[in-house]
């Protein structure tokens, strides 16, 4: 029996249901991003072949749309601290 088998079910589940990234997994249940990782690319393939493969795609998915998320986030980052621009109207 692999340790921790309950942990390592409950972060592949947490992370199909809402098709989460590790960090979120990771967040929620309180462990590190590397325990996560760890626990989802070694001990689940031992645990559960099936879900492995499951999560492994997701893993690959996030893996390759993560640069277009870190974007998003950027952009957000400093739309919300944009300062208003000024208009400048041509005189009549």
């Amino acid at each position: 029996m692999i340790e921790n088998e309950s942990r390592v079910l409950e972060m592949a589940y947490l992370m199909l249901e809402g098709r989460r990234t590790v960090r979120e997994v990771a967040k929620r249940i309180g462990y590190s991003k590397s325990t996560v990782h760890h626990d989802l690319t070694t001990k689940l393939e031992k645990i559960d072949p099936l879900l492995y493969e499951e999560v492994k795609e997701l893993l690959e998915y996030n893996k390759k749309i993560r640069h277009l998320r870190g974007g998003e986030a950027t952009r957000l980052k400093y739309h919300h601290h944009q300062e208003p621009r000024l208009e400048i109207r041509p005189n009549p």
